[in-house]
């Protein structure tokens, strides 16, 4: 992360805009506006933001498909702002590797510690120490970010890595899904740990023989989840 990173905050709002720009401007983030999806797109092909603040509901393209368009072309984080109580939208974001999402009305505050949060762990994740683990058939590469199962490569999100990477380096350790927003995410999140549920099912989906019948990611009913070698 450069010294001054830029968040681009695409919102149909332009309250909405405004707030966040000037919040995260306060924070002394650089900031790019888009009102809609397609001028979302546009302006991501001329520059490179630091992450993207993306509304779900959008004229034109909307949050969704340009999440899928974004990751598609890079790693860039994402944050999602979504609808209260529109569960299945975080839940397709977070599967279209989308790497937070916020509920409206939101704080101002809280999402601009989000920011913060995430732009820390994608300009931490270069520094991972050299190191390789290996778990009968799976892989794991902490310089090149790769994962193999079996020899074949599979294709990981940068917080989809990151959590993975967390739970193989203390095997058979218990985690509740708090501690891994706190170690993983980077900010405390006890009463909305959706986003951990998320990412654990996305990769049982990847790593595992049979998703229904974990082998690496075991759920430890009431507690938590634990890497089992």
């Amino acid at each position: 992360m450069s010294a001054v990173s830029t968040v681009l905050v695409v919102d149909d709002e332009p309250i909405v805009r405004d707030v966040v720009v000037r919040y995260l401007e306060r924070e002394g983030y650089r900031t790019l506006e888009a009102g809609d999806g397609d001028g979302a797109k546009a302006l991501l092909e001329r520059q490179s933001p630091d992450l993207v603040v993306l509304d779900v509901m959008l004229p034109g393209v909307d949050g969704l498909d340009l999440c899928r368009w974004i990751r598609g072309r890079s790693e860039m984080p994402v944050i999602l702002l979504t609808a209260r109580g529109e569960e299945a939208d975080r839940i397709v974001g977070l599967e279209l590797g989308a790497d937070d999402y916020v509920t409206k009305p939101f704080s101002p505050r809280e999402l601009v510690a989000r920011v913060r949060a995430v732009l820390r762990r994608s300009d931490a994740a270069p520094a991972r120490p050299r190191k390789q683990l290996e778990f009968d058939g799976l892989e794991l590469n902490g310089e090149t970010r790769e994962v193999r199962r079996a020899g074949r490569e599979l294709r990981l999100t940068a917080r989809e890595f990151d959590l993975l990477w967390f739970l193989a380096s203390h095997p058979r350790r218990v985690f509740a899904r708090d501690q891994l927003m706190r170690s993983v995410w980077g900010y405390e999140a006890a009463l909305d740990t959706g986003t951990v549920t998320v990412h654990v099912r996305r990769l049982r989906e990847k790593i595992e023989d049979d998703a229904s019948k974990p082998r690496f990611l075991e759920t430890v009913w009431g507690v938590g989840y634990r890497f089992a070698p």
